[in-house]
């Protein structure tokens, strides 16, 4: 995912240049719109990158992060870059992100001397942000083209909307029923967690331990363990670990010994 802004004198008016949601305009359309923004001395931009490795990491961690709080951090971080740039940023304009005014709010405490408008199609009612859509369109098409050669894989990748055929073609051609996707992909998606869910892919659970007093790391914590199971598809294998003498260490990590592997 690619996050951007493009800022602007208050006193230039952009509003000719036909930026527009970049949704709505061709490939070609958008190439050539960002070379001219590029390359215009009286707009700047900045980009910031989340590959799907980090958004999948922060989401399925144990300290979870909500995609809507790693979009926030991104905004803080394009704005932050913005003001150490040299830009003398007074009025913000914000494509929103779940609730507008609950993230108008937490802009502005973030920013107190800015003047933020939030609120939803931000890039289809205001250039500036239709602008700053085009240069992250352009740049995530650039970075995900970039990383297929790198990975050596191959085929249309589509729009990345679940709706897309093309997408959803693509993930299923170049999907492992246990391992998942190549880390191009978000594994936190949730069109991807489907797919892997049998008889596609394989099913995998792991039973929490119960809460209870492990002040002593003893029997009584470790009766609290219940198992750990891998379940083969069309077979009746399955292993479990009881947990019974194990470290706290190992304990508190959801580690296991397992007598056999596949």
């Amino acid at each position: 995912m690619v996050y951007a802004c493009a800022f602007t004198s208050v006193s230039t008016d952009i509003s000719s240049r036909g930026y527009a949601d970049s949704k709505t305009l061709t490939h070609e359309t958008r190439e050539k719109l960002f070379k001219a923004i590029d390359a215009d001395s009286g707009v700047g931009w900045v980009a910031h990158i989340m590959s799907a490795q980090f958004i999948s990491g922060h989401m399925l961690g144990r300290d979870k992060t909500s995609l809507n709080a790693l979009a926030f951090d991104a905004t803080c971080a394009i704005i932050r870059r913005a003001l150490e740039s040299g830009a003398n940023v007074k009025q913000v304009y914000v494509d929103t992100v779940g609730d507008a005014d609950r993230h108008r709010d937490r802009l502005s405490r973030a920013f107190p001397g800015l003047d933020f408008t939030v609120c939803p199609k931000a890039d289809s009612l205001y250039p500036i942000v239709s602008a700053a859509s085009i240069v992250a369109k352009v740049i995530r098409d650039k970075s995900l083209t970039d990383s297929q050669k790198s990975l050596g894989l191959t085929g249309e990748v589509g729009t990345g909307y679940p709706g897309d055929s093309a997408t959803t073609t693509w993930l299923k051609q170049h999907m492992h029923p246990l391992w998942g996707f190549p880390r191009l992909v978000r594994h936190s998606w949730e069109t991807c967690s489907r797919m892997l869910e049998p008889p596609e892919g394989v099913g995998l659970k792991f039973e929490a331990d119960e809460q209870g007093d492990d002040k002593d790391g003893g029997a009584a914590a470790a009766a609290g363990q219940q198992r750990l199971a891998f379940a083969r598809p069309g077979g009746a294998g399955m292993l479990e670990s009881s947990g019974l003498g194990r470290h706290t260490f190992f304990r508190m990590r959801k580690l296991q010994r397992i007598a056999e592997a596949f």
